[in-house]
């Protein structure tokens, strides 16, 4: 195996990790609490509309 395969194959994980910790600070900004608030309260609307729809 070529000796260059393992720092590309570390500047790849390096970079998938600089990805993901990106995502994660990204969803976690304080201005997308109002949309995770509305989508945690979405499965408790909708057990109404289900319930009615059942025979």
């Amino acid at each position: 195996m070529n000796p260059i395969w393992g720092p590309i194959a570390g500047g790849i994980i390096v970079a998938m990790m600089v990805a993901f910790l990106g995502i994660w600070v990204w969803a976690w900004l304080p201005h997308h609490k109002r949309t995770h608030d509305d989508l945690a309260r979405l499965p408790m609307e909708d057990v109404g509309a289900a319930a009615e729809d059942r025979p």
